[in-house]
């Protein structure tokens, strides 16, 4: 791996450690919640083939995932990305257990999954058996039944909408008041499109693989397009085996104070 940008003296190919790429993805210092998404998508534009990511994946794409989980309080994801990519509970990892507690962190990032009709399998390990309870953001005209079957499987059950869908804003701020300010969503489209829609997206950490699918595949994002594009800038760029390892910024502050 070798960095691109910033520009440095330093253009060594070579293996980071974990220690290194934590260092280089640490969250910033701000007052409120940082939410940062991370996503892969071919030079063609697909974030998916058949239906998964990991066609499109690499080994140090891999790397740059567990690190970015390691440095999380919170993994924010969509019930259709829950249900198509098998997601599991994220797991303690001991190359993150010194600095996770001297954050203030739980061992492994909780898992929070927005769901309007919580059309969800309670029964999977990720509502069953996590190291850290699986939380569920729902909107408050949920189904009551729903409600109490995430309940009895160990879920921790977030109100963050006022009528049947999840509000993206009201989600960041929620997650906030639970202690949960370093945020990461990994999507799908839909939910990404959601936050970038509503101005609460701080930081893209894109991984562009080389790799052309053509074909109909989602892209990262999608939904009702916004009135004016948002616009970020470069923060970093990594580069390993051809993969591109960008990270944008946006450009309007340093970081969200998000609120209701």
């Amino acid at each position: 791996m070798r960095r691109l940008l910033p520009v440095t003296d330093d253009v060594t190919d070579r293996e980071w450690t974990l220690a290194e790429l934590a260092d280089a993805y640490a969250y910033p210092e701000t007052a409120g919640p940082w939410l940062r998404a991370n996503m892969v998508s071919t030079l063609d534009g697909a974030a998916q083939h058949e239906g998964r990511s990991q066609p499109i994946s690499g080994s140090a794409d891999m790397r740059i995932f567990g690190t970015l989980r390691g440095l999380a309080d919170a993994v924010v994801v969509g019930a259709e990305t829950v249900r198509q990519e098998g997601y599991r509970p994220a797991r303690a990892r001991e190359a993150f257990a010194r600095r996770r507690a001297a954050a203030g962190q739980t061992p492994a990032p909780a898992v929070a999954v927005v769901s309007a009709s919580l059309a969800l399998d309670f029964d999977l390990p990720l509502f069953s058996a996590p190291g850290t309870p699986t939380l569920v953001l729902t909107g408050a005209a949920a189904p009551a039944e729903r409600v109490r079957a995430a309940q009895a499987a160990g879920a921790r059950v977030l109100i963050a909408g006022t009528g049947s869908a999840v509000e993206p804003e009201r989600a960041v701020h929620v997650l906030a008041e639970q202690g949960l300010t370093r945020l990461l969503t990994e999507g799908g489209p839909r939910l990404l499109g959601q936050f970038i829609a509503a101005g609460v997206l701080d930081e893209l950490c894109l991984t562009v693989s080389p790799m052309l699918t053509a074909g109909d595949a989602q892209r990262i994002a999608s939904g009702p397009p916004v009135a004016l594009p948002k616009r970020f800038s470069p923060a970093s760029v990594l580069e390993e085996a051809g993969f591109l390892f960008t990270r944008y910024r946006r450009t309007d502050m340093g970081g969200m104070n998000h609120s209701a």
